[in-house]
């Protein structure tokens, strides 16, 4: 296997993550690193993804309905404010 070195910068609490990572695991920062990055999602983790991205939708819509129902509000408390000044004495 050919390698390439790749430097990444971090914080020192960053890199104390990473050691005591690999410590736990019994290999190398490298290693590690590798190993995270190269995974690919369990089958729960792809089912969160897919909730996520679902909810992420669902709390779009749920404010583009929110938005259109306090302009719906506006609009109807803007009508009796104008209904009121045309009574008026």
């Amino acid at each position: 296997m050919k390698t390439e070195r790749i430097s990444v910068l971090g914080s020192p609490e960053f890199k104390a993550f990473l050691t005591k990572e690999a410590q736990k695991e019994g290999i190398s920062i490298s290693e590690l690193v590798r190993r995270r990055c190269e995974r690919t999602p369990s089958e729960d983790e792809a089912i969160l993804a897919s909730m996520a991205a679902e909810l992420k939708r669902a709390v779009a819509q749920a404010k583009r309905s929110l938005e259109e129902g306090l302009q719906a509000i506006r609009d109807a408390l803007a009508e009796v404010e104008d209904k009121r000044l045309e009574n008026a004495p």
